[in-house]
């Protein structure tokens, strides 16, 4: 929390701050570990964050803009603005490794790095599952709960579960 007018904000006391707030579809993650937020401009007391979410109609992108700004409301930025652009395009190599690792211990697959689904299929096809790591699964369907999940099913442990689907 701010003391005074003259206290210095730094950026990473933003993003720290900032680490409390979580995806709502997925709330051991948060926007900074899942690399929604993409730029914090400190001038003076006001802070402006950029934001560019993972999908174009992505239906809780209210509701993150609404968390980053209580979060530094509470934290003692009076003014603060959440700017949501699309300038540059979300990927899931934007995921920080420890947010690959909430994903898991969520039970979701996480996506892997470096691939890219619309010039490499088998990433989506053949998902290491979350539970027992093994690559023998199968890609039951491509639409999961969200726009950013499909389901898959492990033939070793016979489980099924969710893949971040990388982007």
């Amino acid at each position: 929390m701010l003391s005074t007018p003259d206290d210095m904000l730094t950026t990473n006391q933003i993003i720290q701050w900032l680490e409390e707030v979580k995806d709502p579809e997925i709330p051991v993650l948060s926007l900074v570990d899942l690399g929604v937020i993409t730029g914090i401009e400190i001038n003076g007391q006001s802070v402006t964050v950029n934001m560019t979410p993972t999908f174009t109609g992505c239906p809780a992108l209210d509701m993150m803009k609404q968390d980053v700004i209580d979060v530094l409301h509470k934290n003692g930025i009076a003014d603060v603005n959440v700017v949501i652009s699309f300038k540059e395009p979300w990927t899931s190599d934007k995921i920080s490794e420890k947010g690959r690792n909430a994903l898991k211990q969520f039970g979701l697959a996480p996506p892997p790095a470096g691939k890219n689904l619309f010039t490499d299929i088998d990433v989506l096809e053949h998902a290491a599952c979350p539970r027992c790591g093994n690559t023998n699964t199968t890609l039951k369907n491509p639409f999961g709960p969200t726009l950013c999940r499909s389901i898959h099913y492990c033939e070793d442990c016979r489980e099924a579960f969710e893949q971040f689907k990388p982007l």
